[in-house]
């Protein structure tokens, strides 16, 4: 898929002092992403300085979406180079940065036209959403095609 840009200083805090060397901080995503508890087979990932590299096979494109949101959400990372294989391949989603005032509801009324669609922003982004209404500026979304 290549490279994904995300805002380096949003997102989860993975990253303590004791993760300052770039192999710490890619154990800690390694961790994170298994606890998430996605379906990835072989997940390996490489950070170099703000660039996390992920690799693994996935079930499909949700899932492969999923783990990719989940290391460039991290306050540090500031690309992601995906090079997550699915089995078989799907059409990807679009990716949406949240701005300041977004909530869920405006978010689909601006890429579905009905913002009642909410619901299926927020179940595609699950588990790293746990509540529609918690979202942050600088956060990116998984936009599904439906």
């Amino acid at each position: 898929m290549g490279l994904i840009d995300f805002v380096r200083s949003a997102g989860e805090k993975l990253f303590g002092n004791e993760e300052k060397e770039n192999a710490a901080k890619a154990a800690a995503l390694v961790r994170f992403v298994t606890k998430l508890g996605l379906p990835i087979q072989g997940l390996k990932i490489e950070v170099a300085d703000e660039v996390a590299t992920a690799f693994g096979t996935v079930p499909d494109q949700e899932t492969r979406e999923k783990v990719i949101l989940a290391v460039g959400n991290t306050t540090g990372i500031a690309r992601v180079d995906d090079r997550i294989a699915v089995t078989p391949p799907k059409p990807t989603s679009v990716y949406y940065t949240v701005v300041s005032g977004d909530t869920l509801g405006g978010i689909a009324k601006k890429q579905y036209g009905d913002a009642s669609k909410y619901p299926v922003i927020f179940e595609a982004n699950k588990p790293m959403l746990t509540d529609p209404n918690k979202i942050y500026p600088g956060q990116v979304l998984r936009i599904p095609q439906v």
